[in-house]
């Protein structure tokens, strides 16, 4: 993970009051969400929780109906031209013109991007062990994978949103990609927006994190933030217990008679005074994981 931007410094995407409906389906609800520059920004949230509807108003490819999207200080609506460019896209499809061969995928590439780096494109074509005359079709899934981030990452863009990069890959390539990300983006300064369901490799990643359930915000932190305000909390009462008495700052508990376990979002100093003040010895506390603390809250 990676230090926290200054909160000084300007966020490289800022959204504010977002709203988008297909017909009578709520995708996004008045979300707000600033993207700090530098480092890993990861985005997680379920199926149908507004993810890919959010990144595909980033990139400019749906207009707000309510609310505004400025990437760079620019509305990617307007400006195209000025945000596209510095941006690079990898889709969990890999929509990839199947008939090209790789070689032909980068000098096609490569027309669109004046910053395009030649030298670098060869070094990751062959550090993804890509042969310039396979044509697209014929490549694995992996292959795919690894050849559409080549094409995002060759011109070195500011800001590399992966919508979901991992999904379906097999641990090899997951491991390349997010090898890449670390190496080539974040070392540089720049900066990534990672949304995926695999939250064991957003833990991994990301120096800052924002859960999205049903079209809103839940929680935006980074993850040192999160990982110390949740912990796994077990009291022992002195009397056995039908029900666990309430504990505050509790998000759910299970258990039975005398030791009741509780998920808990809190300072820990005050988490024993809360269970003091309902009778409860603590006995064991842990840290949770990502994927622990995600279904906690979206429970809640």
């Amino acid at each position: 993970m990676f230090d926290s931007v200054p909160s000084s410094a300007s966020p490289i995407v800022e959204i504010r009051g977002l709203t988008r409906k297909f017909g009578d389906k709520v995708a996004l609800n008045d979300l707000s969400l600033d993207v700090p520059r530098g480092g890993v920004f990861g985005l997680i949230g379920g199926n149908g929780a507004g993810k890919t509807t959010l990144i595909k108003h980033i990139l400019g490819m749906l207009k707000a109906q309510q609310g505004s999207v400025h990437v760079f200080g620019l509305d990617p609506v307007k400006d195209p031209v000025g945000t596209l460019g510095r941006i690079g896209y990898l889709s969990e499809e890999r929509e990839l013109p199947d008939w090209m061969r790789v070689g032909e995928l980068i000098r096609y590439t490569q027309a669109f991007f004046p910053n395009w780096d030649d030298s670098y494109a060869e070094e990751l074509r062959e550090s993804f062990d890509l042969d310039k005359k396979a044509r697209i079709k014929t490549l694995s899934r992996g292959q795919r994978a690894r050849a559409g981030l080549l094409v995002a990452l060759a011109h070195r863009p500011e800001l590399l949103v992966l919508d979901e990069p991992s999904s379906g890959l097999d641990p090899v390539v997951r491991r390349d990609i997010l090898g890449a990300i670390i190496r080539t983006i974040a070392d540089e300064g720049r900066t990534v927006l990672f949304s995926s369901h695999l939250l064991d490799e957003v833990e991994r990643v990301a120096d800052r994190v924002a859960i999205i359930h049903h079209g809103q915000i839940m929680l935006t932190a980074s993850m040192e933030e999160i990982k110390e305000q949740h912990r796994r909390v077990t009291l022992r009462f002195d009397q056995s217990l039908d029900r666990p008495p309430e504990l505050v700052g509790s998000l759910s508990s299970t258990g039975q008679g005398k030791e009741w376990t509780y998920i808990c979002n809190g300072e820990m100093s005050q988490l024993r005074n809360a269970a003091e003040a309902i009778g409860g010895t603590v006995v064991e506390e842990a840290a949770l994981t990502l994927d622990e603390i995600f279904i906690s809250r979206i429970l809640f």
